[in-house]
């Protein structure tokens, strides 16, 4: 039982201690491609990453945000139109799909890639 109890904190540490994408390994999974999101299971948001690190994000509430990325050491940044203010994810490669990890608030933000693909993204406040 110990054994056991001492694998499941060594899975549990290395995971933790994965390293964060960078810029290049993101903008090669994500461009081009509509990724949505869900957190503690429940339909969070909907992403576009277009070309040029521009990005559409929508809370799935039929508004949207035009956008950017950038990389800020570990972290991947987005601003929207919306706000000005940088938010700070690290975004991980995981077997499951894609996770991001809100920096500023590590134990209280994770999302976690439910689809990837062409899905549409509705916007009605945009025209798209």
């Amino acid at each position: 039982m110990m054994r056991i109890a001492a694998l499941l904190l060594l899975l549990a540490a290395s995971a933790l201690a994965q390293t964060p994408m960078t810029a290049e390994e993101f903008a090669a999974l994500v461009t081009g491609n509509t990724l949505t999101y869900a957190q503690n299971g429940e339909p969070y948001g909907i992403e576009y990453y277009g070309e040029n690190r521009r990005v559409i994000w929508s809370f799935l509430d039929g508004k949207c945000q035009n956008g950017r990325w950038y990389q800020d050491g570990a972290n991947i940044c987005f601003i929207y139109d919306f706000d000005p203010d940088p938010q700070y994810w690290r975004f991980y490669d995981d077997p499951q799909g894609l996770r991001a990890v809100f920096a500023t608030d590590p134990t209280n933000t994770a999302l976690y890639q439910v689809e990837n693909g062409d899905l549409a993204l509705i916007c009605d406040n945009l025209g798209v």
